[in-house]
């Protein structure tokens, strides 16, 4: 069961949406939203606000008998290009990934931290390396390329991360587990990125007879304007193929191949001491690979829900487990009507509603997430 809190700077006009994982044995695991309360400041302001939260949260998280060390961060902004600049771009403490996917709720800015207690930290190119027990976590971030199309793009991009995994002794087929693929007018170039990406994943093993890995690919744009396609990546070096788990919910979703891309619904990992669940970029899909509930928002929204509680409940796993949501919308006018949704039915769970377009324009709504739970496998080292 994942513990859920909320802390508020009155003084700033932010506030932190907190999941803790704590074991009985073995290391915490904390994810966090922060958002802005207040609308009517400037950016600078609303960036400096953001981060000094995250500064004072860090200190809050720490525990006498262990040092909790964040790992990753994301900002959702509204302006990419414009406002990369309040973002400390040297810091080489943890993974840093900035994508233009505005916060619905008026703000410029929100972020996702992950923390982790009593590992270490390197800086490798385009990211972190996370070490504790037998693994090697490596965590990339904004990796993009220049070229004409977005087809050109993602060739070169995953090109860029097949090596940066080689030089740590690693490969795309065997140690990634996550990616997120942000294509810029993802209406118009998207085809161009899947294609890319599975004459990729062929070359490199994954196929539909093989696997693919979990993944979320949706509108974002990057600080740089001609850039139509960038990612974020997660990989495990140190990982047994019996310890992954990959999920499928027949009952209510298709093989993606079935329609042309190359992802995974969801991917488990089995640890010593517990389980990670990546759900993937999940919306009102049957599982004759078609939309559910066309131009009905709530409908979708139920529908979306219930494919991720399908896929969480062949992992073992189910809604108090999870550790946040990212919910993407098609058009910003039904925002209200999600944050209703999300307050009623998901109260607690860390969270962030963003301006994102799904892959297929009758999609309106989209969310992602991941889990933990205390059931470990003593075949495996502990995370």
């Amino acid at each position: 069961m994942i513990n859920y809190h909320t802390i508020a700077w009155p003084e700033l006009s932010t506030e932190a949406e907190i999941s803790i994982f704590k074991p009985v044995a073995g290391i915490p695991e904390y994810h966090v939203m922060i958002r802005l309360t207040d609308t009517k400041c400037d950016a600078t302001e609303q960036f400096r606000r953001i981060n000094t939260t995250i500064r004072l949260l860090q200190t809050h998280l720490q525990d006498h008998t262990q040092e909790v060390m964040l790992v990753w961060k994301r900002y959702f902004v509204s302006d990419a290009v414009n406002q990369s600049g309040f973002i400390n771009s040297t810091d080489n403490s943890s993974a840093v990934s900035i994508v233009q996917q505005p916060p619905i709720d008026g703000t410029k800015v929100a972020v996702w931290l992950y923390f982790s207690a009593n590992v270490h930290l390197t800086k490798d190119d385009h990211g972190i390396i996370m070490e504790h027990s037998v693994y090697r976590h490596l965590y990339h971030t904004q990796i993009f390329s220049q070229g004409a199309d977005a087809g050109e793009q993602t060739e070169i991009l995953f090109k860029k991360y097949i090596e940066l995994l080689a030089a740590q002794g690693c490969t795309l087929e065997k140690h990634c587990q996550r990616t997120w693929v942000f294509v810029h007018d993802v209406d118009t170039q998207y085809a161009g990125m899947v294609a890319a990406r599975r004459t990729c994943f062929e070359s490199e093993g994954l196929t539909k007879d093989t696997h693919f890995v979990a993944s979320t690919g949706i509108e974002g744009r990057y600080i740089y304007p001609e850039t139509l396609v960038f990612m974020d990546a997660y990989a495990i070096q140190g990982i047994q193929s019996e310890q992954i788990q990959y999920l499928y919910a027949p009952t209510h979703l298709n093989p993606t191949h079935q329609y042309g891309v190359t992802f995974e619904r969801g991917t488990a990992i089995h640890y010593g001491d517990r389980r990670h669940i990546f759900i993937s970029g999940t919306a009102s899909i049957n599982n004759r690979g078609e939309i559910e509930h066309p131009d009905d928002l709530l409908r979708q929204t139920d529908r979306m829900f219930e494919n991720i509680r399908t896929l969480l409940a062949e992992a073992g796993a189910g809604m108090t487990d999870v550790m946040y949501l990212i919910v993407y919308l098609r058009d910003i006018a039904d925002y209200e009507a999600i944050a209703s949704y999300m307050r009623q039915y998901y109260p607690h769970t860390p969270q962030v509603i963003v301006w994102a377009p799904v892959c297929r324009t009758g999609w309106l709504v989209e969310a992602e997430c991941m889990a933990v739970k205390e059931i470990g496998d003593r075949r495996f080292g502990a995370f």
